[in-house]
């Protein structure tokens, strides 16, 4: 049974619908407690490296390269625990993947998704 993965902002409510909740951030975000986040799971090793994200710095026009070179990342060893988790948590349910992000649509949140969607 395929799982949908959606993505959406941690600063929103949290819905029925939201199933898992999962921040995908490295950093936790500024002015959410962890009561108002809700979080199933923080799976910070699946979050883009320091360096990708300090380069992508949330240009649209890079976002195309940024998930580029993000899901080369994703292949690396250090990611494959927490994207075990991040799977086995999925099987057969819904899980959202929650960012800080403004643009979200522009996110490694959005990334993420459309990757374990499509695999």
């Amino acid at each position: 049974m395929a799982a949908r993965v959606g993505y959406r902002r941690i600063y929103d409510s949290p819905t029925p619908q939201d199933g898992k909740r999962v921040l995908v951030d490295r950093l936790w975000p500024r002015g959410v407690s962890k009561e108002k986040a809700a979080l199933d799971e923080w799976l910070r090793d699946v979050a883009p490296s320091t360096e990708l994200r300090r380069w992508y710095h949330h240009d649209p026009e890079r976002y195309d390269e940024f998930r580029r070179r993000y899901f080369a990342e994703l292949e690396d060893p250090g990611h494959r625990a927490a994207l075990e988790r991040l799977r086995g948590l999925s099987a057969g349910a819904t899980v959202t993947l929650l960012t800080a992000t403004k643009d979200v649509d522009h996110s490694e949140a959005a990334a993420l998704a459309q990757w374990l969607n499509d695999s």
